[in-house]
């Protein structure tokens, strides 16, 4: 008898054909929308753009299947176009962040080590700043008359290239958010990418081909990717802005009638608190999703005033990049409102389950442990890293997320923190989200990030910083937290700040702030 076909591993033509296969099914409908440049293309143009730069790729530059090649660039077109036409020769695509400093850049690209760096000429300055090792590699720019793309790739005539790929192929390399020390580095294929998106169609009752989503995640992590391609996929259109700037994204929600965009928190409030936001017109504006980290209640509420249903969903790199949803569909606001902290129901076609951090045991409903997820959407591992994979995935497919949570009587998961942000002191824990959820209940305080700082008696105590009005004194919280907060739980030391760090991924930076006031401290005792 013959052994049974394995799908996994093989070679399919619709498998990287993400460009062309949608252009045959809707090819005059709207793809994406610059307003930047003004420019609008159809899902034909977005193929054919394809095959020019996949036959550049191929004549020109010499690039085989499996071939890396990385990208660094804000959000535009031409971005998606390269993956399009990673996609039809088999290539690979890793996005390296424009925020990371120069020395973590080169690290990056040595450590990714790409054939070519694609890069957009309005990051010009980012990277000349690489060093020589990096710079020695073969670069192309593009964006723009006189960019390489504009004289070299784009007068090319376009010819038809689609290579059979398996779905086990890897698609990306994606450089995670780096809270916890040294960037890790996805490898991200095609069977994650595509089965996550049948999962967001499966989800979205309304249908993701009808939407018109503002992309405001950026290209260099995942979740740009995931609002991007699940849209493209169902033939949807996309509003790109090349970066993150609250007063053109409120702009582009009017100005080009967007019906849905994803955020995480930081971005949210920032929209918010612009004076226009009041009278901005959102009536376009079906629907918000939350995603990188837990958002707030408060800013959840202030969407919600506005009569917008919005609602968190939950994934990561490894492990989706989506695997909870709730759903708005049907749910009044009030609901909405009374399940903001919800991240909901796990996927159609995912399993998950929470775990005891110290045992792997499975918790009671109700009880808090490490949230587990598995599905055929979890990575293929981190890139020559078997040590930190192994850490990642077991044997039977569960990925580790690190975040803590509970199932509640109806089924639906609520995230209470993460396992590495679990503080203790004294031998007492201290959740660092729970703590920070108790400070932002001082009338005078928005936001409030906690740390644990080392103490040669209780092994670590908490620290705070935070962000609030001008009447704000050290000496007032100090008393506030007298009253409010368990001994164990006081901040032992407190910092006022204008904003709190953020990674690139647009996390709060636990690290970042705690090593700053660990420099600021001893700087002040010298």
């Amino acid at each position: 008898m013959e052994a049974p076909i394995d799908y996994e591993h093989l070679p399919m033509h619709w498998v990287g054909d993400w460009s062309g296969q949608r252009c045959r099914q809707t090819p005059t409908r709207t793809a994406l929308i610059e307003p930047q440049t003004g420019q609008s293309v159809s899902f034909a143009e977005l193929d054919t753009m394809a095959q020019q730069w996949a036959g550049w790729m191929q004549d020109q530059a010499g690039l085989n299947p499996h071939d890396v090649v990385a990208v660094i660039a804000q959000n535009r077109i031409e971005a998606i176009v390269l993956y399009l036409a990673c996609g039809k020769l088999g290539v690979v695509l890793a996005p390296v962040s424009h925020r990371l400093t120069p020395a973590e850049a080169n690290d990056l690209i040595a450590r990714i080590n790409p054939k070519w760096v694609f890069f957009d000429t309005a990051l010009t300055a980012f990277t000349a700043a690489l060093d020589d090792s990096a710079r020695q590699r073969r670069w192309l720019s593009f964006g723009g008359d006189d960019s390489d793309y504009a004289k070299s790739v784009a007068t090319r005539e376009p010819y038809p290239i689609n290579r059979p790929l398996a779905l086990s192929q890897i698609s990306l390399l994606v450089h995670t958010g780096g809270s916890t020390g040294l960037p890790k580095i996805c490898q991200v294929s095609y069977r994650q990418m595509l089965w996550n998106a049948f999962e967001l169609m499966t989800a979205a009752t309304e249908g993701l081909g009808q939407r018109r989503e503002l992309l405001l995640f950026p290209l260099f992590h995942i979740g740009g990717w995931n609002t991007l391609l699940p849209v493209l996929h169902a033939g949807g259109c996309v509003v790109l802005l090349p970066t993150f700037n609250p007063h053109i994204a409120l702009d582009t929600i009017q100005r080009y009638a967007i019906n849905h965009l994803g955020a995480v928190e930081a971005m949210l409030k920032a929209i918010a608190d612009l004076p226009e936001f009041k009278t901005t017109d959102l009536s376009s504006l079906q629907g918000i999703t939350t995603a990188g980290a837990a958002c707030r209640t408060a800013t959840m509420e202030i969407f919600l005033d506005r009569g917008i249903p919005i609602s968190q969903a939950y994934g990561l790199t490894e492990a989706g990049p989506s695997n909870f949803y709730y759903s708005r569909t049907d749910q009044s606001l009030a609901t909405l409102r009374a399940h903001s902290q919800r991240i909901g129901s796990v996927f159609a076609h995912s399993d998950y389950r929470i775990v005891r951090p110290e045992d792997g045991h499975l918790v009671s409903q109700g009880e808090v442990g490490e949230l587990q997820c598995r599905s055929l959407h979890n990575f293929s591992g981190y890139l020559d890293d078997p040590q930190r994979t192994q850490a990642m995935i077991d044997a039977q497919g569960w990925i580790s997320t690190g975040d803590l949570a509970r199932e509640d009587a109806t089924g639906q998961v609520v995230l209470t923190g993460r396992v590495d942000n679990m503080l203790v002191s004294g031998g007492e824990n201290i959740a660092a989200e729970a703590l920070e959820a108790l400070i932002e209940t001082h009338p005078a305080i928005d936001q409030a990030l906690v740390f644990g700082l080392p103490d040669a008696r209780w092994g670590t105590r908490p620290a705070a910083w935070v962000v609030g009005t001008d009447a704000l004194s050290i000496s007032a919280l100090d008393t506030w937290a007298k009253h409010e907060l368990p001994a164990f739980k006081r901040p032992v030391a407190w910092r006022l700040v204008e904003a709190l760090p953020l990674t690139g991924a647009g996390k709060w930076d636990r690290r970042a702030a705690r090593a700053q006031h660990m420099r600021n401290t001893q700087g002040e005792n010298q």
